[in-house]
């Protein structure tokens, strides 16, 4: 909307205190010509905006007119600074964060905000994996629009390992948990967790619900996720490793000595490894190759040894080839 763009135009200015035509087109994503229909619609409104000409030309407010916000002290405007907008990862909702720190930014004495604007400047975001790969947070906005309205939301969802499933929940809150968000919602079988980028399609119904009186979002979170800890590294493995690889699961994966263990090769080390499968301990063993010596369970043994002999006949009918 147009009243909403003058606005935008007015704080940035306020904010960065001069902007090109085509500065502010590119933050505003209209033409240039919307811009400066825009500076005429606020200097016939009294604003004191000003155009600049040569190199250093712009727009630009008079120095002495601002709006007001509450003060803050500088420890609040750090705390919040840093809370960068990219850390939200989708980048609609990024954008519209960035439009509320630009309105704070320009409402502030000129003094906290060239600190604002320092501080902003020593901090990056990077919401994207080593892989290259991001969540998609394509529908994050409209599942936060039907957390924040307390409207029923049809989804498609794609559980982990399984094929798609339609369904119809009660959104009752999200949890962003590093760059992963989850919607916490209601389900005719009870409360239930879904990763926002393994919802294919969303679609906002025109009914609502009524929220549980009693429901806190982080008591559920905390309880959830201590369960699916417990739940974990329910299948252990006795694996003798090289000693590098020995310090890593050491580290990462809760790994402790057995009780007793047999004598191997000078310098590795046995030790009892958590999985939460046998599935994925035979992943995890065959991978390693040389470097580690399955002791148990004898079927986890014996999973791995068939891989390999697997794997080197399809390398000596390779050869022969």
């Amino acid at each position: 909307m147009k009243a909403d763009r003058l606005l935008s135009i007015l704080l940035l200015l306020q904010a960065k205190g001069r902007l090109t035509g085509r500065e502010l087109a590119r933050r505003l994503e209209v033409s240039q010509r919307t811009i400066h229909r825009d500076i005429e619609a606020l200097s016939a409104a009294g604003v004191p905006v000003f155009a600049l000409r040569g190199v250093q030309g712009g727009f630009k407010l008079d120095d002495e007119w601002r709006t007001r916000v509450p003060g803050l002290d500088e420890s609040e405007l750090r705390a919040l600074l840093m809370a960068q907008p990219r850390v939200v990862g989708d980048s609609h909702l990024a954008r519209a964060a960035e439009r509320a720190l630009d309105k704070l930014m320009a409402a502030l004495p000129s003094s906290l905000r060239e600190q604002a604007s320092s501080i902003r400047k020593r901090l990056h975001v990077d919401t994207t994996g080593w892989s290259g790969t991001a969540e998609d947070l394509s529908l994050l906005p409209l599942v936060q629009e039907a957390v924040s309205r307390d409207r029923r939301l049809a989804i498609r969802y794609w559980p982990a390992g399984k094929g798609a499933r339609e369904r119809v929940v009660d959104p009752l809150g999200l949890v962003a948990k590093g760059g992963t968000w989850y919607l916490v919602a209601r389900t005719p079988d009870g409360l239930r967790t879904y990763r926002v980028s393994r919802i294919e399609n969303a679609r906002l119904l025109d009914a609502g619900f009524e929220r549980p009186a009693d429901f806190d979002l982080a008591g559920y979170w905390k309880a959830s996720t201590d369960e699916l800890r417990r739940g974990r590294g329910r299948y252990e493995a006795t694996l003798h490793l090289a000693p590098e690889v020995a310090a890593s699961f050491q580290r990462w994966r809760s790994a402790s000595a057995p009780p007793s263990t047999e004598p191997g090769s000078p310098g590795w080390v046995t030790l009892s490894v958590p999985f939460d499968d046998e599935a994925q301990a035979a992943f995890v063993a065959t991978g390693l190759g040389a470097n580690v010596g399955v002791i148990g369970p004898a079927s986890l043994r014996a999973r791995v040894a068939e891989r390999h002999t697997a794997a080197l006949e399809r390398a000596a009918r390779r050869t022969a080839r």
